[in-house]
């Protein structure tokens, strides 16, 4: 395995394993976000940061930003992921 498919591979672990390790007292807690492109709105919750942090990853960003402080083109690209990931 090459040294860059070893890191990705890394992050991304990293990424899905992340909330389960910052989130214990915070696993009752959760906003619901908007989601003004596709007309719908999602339960901010510990399984939406896992898919957070998998676009996080995915897309080569910032890890320490908050979806809540992303700007608004931003913001979109991660919806448009997100839906074209939803398995619900």
């Amino acid at each position: 395995m090459s040294a860059r498919k070893l890191t990705e591979s890394f992050l991304l672990t990293l990424a899905l394993a992340l909330p389960m390790l910052t989130t214990a007292c915070a696993e009752h807690h959760y906003y619901r976000a908007s989601d003004p492109y596709h007309h719908d709105y999602h339960r901010w919750d510990r399984n939406e940061t896992v898919y957070y942090n998998t676009w996080v990853v995915e897309t080569h960003r910032d890890p320490h930003r908050d979806y809540r402080k992303l700007n608004h083109n931003e913001q979109k690209a991660y919806w448009d992921w997100r839906h074209d990931h939803d398995h619900h």
